[in-house]
């Protein structure tokens, strides 16, 4: 028995998976942001990577704001991770239609992936982050929980879209 499998050509919903994670991607974004209140994901003395990512190509980050409610909102730094929501969303919808092992514990497996990648690789590359094994516990702890229950969310939408759109209709009272 295979450890990959792929689903068969005509099971496939490529349009309804791209929408599931457009919605499942807005949606968790929010998630995520909610996670970094009770725990936030790095110390007070570092920069915010989307902020440094933005600055290292040449933008004017730091002008990128919006007051709302009397808060200064710096809508480069939502725009970048509430746009990294959406794409990994897509991807992942779009990668469980093909491979439905993708899921694995709801997709956790996946945030861990993703997590690893970009923690542990991209950032640290970039020079946006320390090295993982440089970081303190909190905070690995903090991505790797902010992670997990985003894509979780994610694959609660995805669910919730895919079988409403693709369930056989049940029998209406009319009907019965």
């Amino acid at each position: 028995m295979s450890l990959i499998t792929k689903t068969p050509n005509e099971q496939r919903r490529f349009g309804l998976a791209l929408w599931a994670g457009f919605l499942g991607g807005n949606l968790a974004s929010f998630v995520k942001w909610g996670t970094e209140n009770p725990f936030p994901p790095r110390t007070p003395d570092r920069g915010i990577p989307p902020f440094d990512m933005l600055q290292d190509f040449g933008l004017q980050v730091s002008q990128m704001i919006y007051q709302f409610s009397e808060h200064m909102i710096n809508w480069g730094v939502a725009g970048v991770h509430h746009g990294f929501s959406i794409v990994f969303a897509m991807l992942y919808c779009v990668m469980v239609e093909v491979f439905p092992q993708v899921k694995l514990w709801q997709g956790i497996a996946f945030s861990i992936v993703i997590t690893l990648l970009f923690h542990g690789l991209v950032l640290p590359l970039g020079g946006w982050a320390p090295h993982m094994w440089q970081l303190p516990t909190q905070e690995i702890i903090s991505e790797f929980l902010g992670h997990g229950l985003w894509m979780w969310a994610i694959e609660l939408v995805r669910i919730a879209i895919r079988e409403k759109k693709t369930a056989p209709k049940s029998l209406t009272r009319s009907q019965t």
